[in-house]
């Protein structure tokens, strides 16, 4: 009897956990509606963000310049380059094609970009100051070919400290899983 006892109190409790985890998934996709905002140069940053929107159930929006960059644009060896000489300003503010998107409809913005040395592109500071983005959680996410996320997060933080930043992730080759896991560990 004892064993029966046993037995369907550890079913009961395995039952309880996984509709506790159900709810925590769908509490992302239901709950808080996001937005998957992403400043893309070659491509890396835009499939991590097709990733974030597909496992949050977010909506994706590209983040583009209104000149696209070329690839002489974005030699970094070349100190008269268009990238080279807008990171040397911190005051540069790459006009976006699309300036605007609805953000009052959405709890999160993810907010994706390739690091540039060292920081966030100057298109993503444009993009942040066309929107009221106050009272959203802003979740940055970056790609890069050899630096960390953490200085980018920390100017975008002292750049814009009344906004609701959370920590950022670096996502080069992350798998989905890994962004599932990344996404679903989130508390809003």
């Amino acid at each position: 009897m004892n064993k029966i006892i046993l037995t369907l109190a550890a079913v009961m409790t395995i039952g309880f956990a996984a509709c506790a985890q159900n709810k925590g998934d769908k509490r992302m996709q239901t709950e808080n509606k996001s937005l998957v905002a992403y400043f893309s140069a070659t491509g890396t940053t835009a499939r991590a963000a097709r990733t974030i929107a597909e496992v949050a159930g977010g909506t994706l929006y590209e983040i583009v310049p209104l000149q696209a960059y070329t690839s002489d644009d974005l030699d970094w060896n070349d100190r008269q380059s268009r990238s080279s000489v807008e990171m040397g300003n911190p005051q540069a503010r790459p006009a976006l094609k699309d300036p605007k998107v609805d953000v009052a409809a959405y709890d999160v913005i993810f907010i994706g970009y390739p690091i540039w040395w060292d920081q966030a592109p100057r298109i993503i500071n444009t993009f942040i100051e066309s929107h009221d983005l106050k009272g959203k959680a802003l979740i940055p996410f970056a790609t890069s070919g050899g630096s960390g996320i953490n200085n980018s997060v920390r100017e975008l933080r002292k750049a814009y400290p009344d906004l609701d930043w959370r920590d950022g992730k670096l996502l080069n080759g992350a798998s989905r899983n890994a962004i599932q896991g990344w996404v679903s560990d989130m508390a809003f």
